[in-house]
């Protein structure tokens, strides 16, 4: 049976381009973002760069979740408890993301939204202030940089757990998640290779990931004061 379903098995286009790029690069850019946090002090600009960063992935990959190819669209791969417990019962068959994975996309996601979302607003009790600290009092902003600090944890937290189920898979059930992620194809017995997520796709999430990075450092903001300006006493 084993040798029928490999022979069955035939090489498919899973994971899109974007689906790929987004994935390693918002990688990157969290992990860059918790390594500048913990060291502080001068790499603080950097922290606040990564952090925009992830504000501008997070929002492709959403946008990308409704826009993208087949496998990387929402709809393919989030499900009700019914396919979580067919999986759990081995019954599930499918490409992608199967409905505990969607669990995790989703956990990462808004984790990770709610990370820089507080981040923004932060400060250092030092020298830093996140972009968007003038719209929110000193006591609300310190209130949101213990969330922000708290939250990091619980984003690795999670990390770890989405990384100990690759390692489960591949050396549990033989199933390579990373590969597909790196090459985009991947050998299956069912499914079809994805389709959709074209250039205007890409263009349109592209545009509205770097109009929320622009808001996000901001921009929208009035100007300060030039230095030295001084305020009439009338």
């Amino acid at each position: 049976m084993a040798g029928e379903s490999k022979a069955a098995a035939r090489r498919i286009r899973v994971w899109d381009l974007p689906t790929r790029a987004c994935h390693w690069a918002l990688a990157a850019s969290c992990i860059a973002a918790f390594a500048t946090g913990l060291v502080g002090g001068r790499v603080m600009e950097l922290h606040a760069k990564a952090g925009l960063a992830v504000v501008g992935l997070v929002v492709f990959r959403v946008v990308w979740g409704f826009a993208g190819s087949t496998y990387a669209r929402f709809a393919a791969f989030v499900r009700g408890p019914a396919a979580v417990r067919a999986y759990l019962r081995g019954q599930w068959r499918g490409v992608g993301h199967n409905p505990l994975g969607a669990f995790s996309v989703l956990g990462l996601l808004a984790l990770a939204a709610v990370q820089v979302g507080c981040g923004l607003f932060g400060n250092d009790d030092i020298s830093f202030t996140g972009p968007l600290y003038p719209l929110v009092s000193k006591e609300t902003s310190d209130f949101l940089t213990g969330l922000h600090c708290q939250s990091a944890w619980l984003l690795l937290s999670l990390v770890v757990l989405h990384l100990a189920a690759i390692v489960y898979y591949v050396r549990v059930k033989g199933d390579n998640l990373v590969l597909p992620m790196l090459t985009g194809w991947k050998e299956a017995p069912d499914g079809e290779s994805a389709k959709g997520g074209g250039v205007v796709a890409f263009i349109v999430a592209a545009v509205i990931a770097l109009a929320a990075v622009w808001a996000a450092s901001g921009q929208l903001l009035p100007a300060p004061p030039p230095p030295g300006a001084e305020t009439p006493a009338w």
